[in-house]
């Protein structure tokens, strides 16, 4: 499938580029709230991942696993939460979600309601390391192979 006209990841980033490879590229999203939040984001219009040809998945693999690592190496956040819904925005993408003891939400989903405040100081430590770790996640991603 090719670009979609309707479709916003088809038109637009989908969040703050950190990396760009010919199938995929990495985002950070802007979340006040959850600051190590980031997306990846196949190129090419595909809705699931069964449609994407067998080397392609293991380059969408191994950018996840690098991703994964630069965040917990950087971060040593309690867990990593991976999730691909593509209800809303029917296009490949994996949301890659930092997540903390502390953050707002844990051990919810971000995307349920709230457990406790905002812990401001923490968003903010994580926040300020945010220009560090977009550098490492942009040379871990550089190193993913292409398909």
């Amino acid at each position: 499938m090719s670009a979609s006209a309707a479709c916003e990841l088809c038109l637009q980033p989908g969040g703050v580029l950190i990396a760009s490879q010919p199938a995929w590229r990495l985002v950070r999203v802007l979340d006040p709230a959850i600051p190590a939040y980031y997306r990846i984001v196949w190129a090419r219009h595909a809705a699931e991942l069964s449609e994407l040809s067998e080397s392609e998945r293991q380059v969408c693999w191994a950018a996840m696993v690098a991703v994964e690592q630069v965040l917990c190496q950087h971060l040593r956040p309690t867990k990593i939460n991976w999730a691909s819904f593509g209800n809303v925005v029917p296009h490949l993408h994996w949301h890659a979600i930092a997540r903390f003891a502390w953050d707002a939400h844990f051990p919810n989903p971000v995307w349920g309601a709230a457990v406790r405040p905002v812990n401001e100081v923490e968003v903010q430590r994580v926040s300020g390391a945010l220009p560090g770790i977009d550098r490492a996640l942009a040379a871990a991603c550089a190193a993913v192979p292409s398909c």
